[in-house]
């Protein structure tokens, strides 16, 4: 294990910003977030190249910005805020719908029952959750796929606790409608 892996994300965030050249470390913050950037930039736009496109150039921004980033918040809310911004700025260029993606997988273990199961039920939702409006379906992924909290949740979409509570509720409800119709 090297030293970076040892270290909190805000630990190697205050390496990068006090001595230029242990810029490298901000490699360690790139691997540990890049798949689930990804996934919740899949999540939002349906298109993997474009979320690609997004997440790169989110940690680009959160680089060049490291100084804005405020220490007594979590580094990790931060940055899925980047994304979440550059997510959106695709989704208005784009100006069409957006759903997730076909290839959009979760890992599986070796149960093949299990696992078949487990896809089947993966598409249902993943049919359900392109039916929600964006507004419900995000805060839903954040929390489920994502396995954010209600703070952090409310840190990325910049909305108060209390609205992101009410929309992980309605979310559930509607997901419930949609999936029983189908």
């Amino acid at each position: 294990m090297t030293d970076s892996q040892k270290l909190s994300d805000e630990e190697i965030v205050e390496i990068v910003r006090l001595k230029t050249e242990n810029r490298d470390f901000y490699a360690e913050l790139i691997e540990r977030y890049e798949k689930k950037l990804l996934r919740y930039a899949v999540n939002l736009i349906g298109d993997k190249d474009r979320a690609n496109d997004a997440v790169q150039e989110s940690f680009i921004k959160a680089f060049i910005n490291l100084n804005g980033f405020d220490a007594k918040k979590k580094f990790s809310s931060w940055l899925y805020r980047i994304t979440h911004n550059e997510a959106i700025n695709i989704i208005k260029k784009d100006k069409r719908e957006v759903f997730l993606a076909d290839d959009f997988d979760f890992e599986s273990g070796e149960n093949l029952e299990k696992d078949f199961t487990q896809k089947e039920n993966i598409d249902k939702v993943e049919k359900c959750l392109r039916q929600m409006p964006l507004l419900y379906s995000e805060a839903l992924a954040l929390f489920y796929l994502e396995d954010k909290s209600y703070e952090e949740i409310s840190d990325i979409l910049r909305l108060p606790m209390g609205t992101v509570a009410t929309r992980i509720s309605r979310a559930k409800l509607i997901m419930k409608k949609i999936c029983q119709k189908n």
